[in-house]
């Protein structure tokens, strides 16, 4: 005669655990709680890497960048290639990139990074501007370059990404790779969709951008994929100045 095990042990005598406005039962209860894993420093670390824990750390980051920028007042975002030589045309195109925008009375802000972000720092510093950089935690980049003047380092791209699109008036975009692409498109979307309004979006360098530009109306126009309006929403140059004056003409309505 085999042994049949006990009946589960009613729900109403199971021990209850209050975690915050979690309710946990049975064998769910933890041996320990967060109070005293916080607490008690010899325990492991593994609580630092759980999604709850990573949504305060979320929350710090959209308050240190809301913090810091608030009061920066008219700004133009300048995005490019990280791997732009010092030597390079582009490298100075985006000084003088930088002059073109404080001239126009903007703060210039970008990834913080090397290459063409740090050229347009440079720009925006030596013309007497501000010079802000938003930079990500990455494996391969060291920091923000020495021409920033307020820097904010992120853990997250999507709260990078809100800084740069909730503080700037305009995008200015230089030649660069997948993550300048991908700062590209994400504002032509947000315009596209009325997320944001008179948001300029200029591409600097005809020879280097004018391959996509091609391929959107040859392809992605005859596919009904995009429209006419949509592909009005970029504009190109290979004039600093002018695309400073873009921007500044875009955001003032006119």
């Amino acid at each position: 005669m085999s042994i049949q095990p006990p009946p589960p042990e009613p729900a109403r005598r199971r021990h209850t655990h209050l975690k915050g406005p979690v309710t946990l039962r049975g064998s769910k209860v933890p041996g320990t709680t967060t109070d005293q894993r916080l607490l008690d420093s010899r325990g492991p670390s593994d609580w630092v890497h759980t999604d709850p824990w990573r949504v305060m750390r979320i929350q710090a980051e959209f308050v240190e960048g809301f913090g810091a920028l608030a009061e920066l007042g008219p700004a133009i975002s300048v995005f490019g290639s990280a791997r732009t030589p010092r030597d390079s045309p582009t490298y100075d195109l985006g000084v003088r990139l930088g002059d073109a925008l404080v001239e126009q009375g903007y703060a210039v802000i970008t990834g913080g990074g090397p290459g063409a972000m740090e050229a347009a720092n440079k720009g925006a510093l030596e013309a007497g501007g501000t010079s802000v950089g938003l930079g990500i935690e990455l494996p391969f980049e060291s920091g923000l370059n020495e021409y920033v003047e307020i820097g904010v380092n992120f853990r997250y791209f999507f709260a990078r990404k809100t800084m740069f699109a909730k503080y700037s008036q305009g995008f200015v975009v230089l030649p660069g790779g997948f993550g300048t692409f991908d700062e590209l498109f994400e504002a032509v979307t947000l315009v596209q969709t009325g997320k944001v309004t008179s948001f300029p979006i200029i591409l600097v360098g005809t020879e280097f951008w004018s391959g996509m530009l091609d391929w959107f109306r040859s392809t992605l126009l005859p596919a009904g994929v995009v429209s006419e309006k949509d592909l009005a929403l970029i504009q190109v140059t290979d004039d600093p100045k002018e695309a400073a004056r873009l921007a500044a003409v875009i955001d003032d309505g006119a």
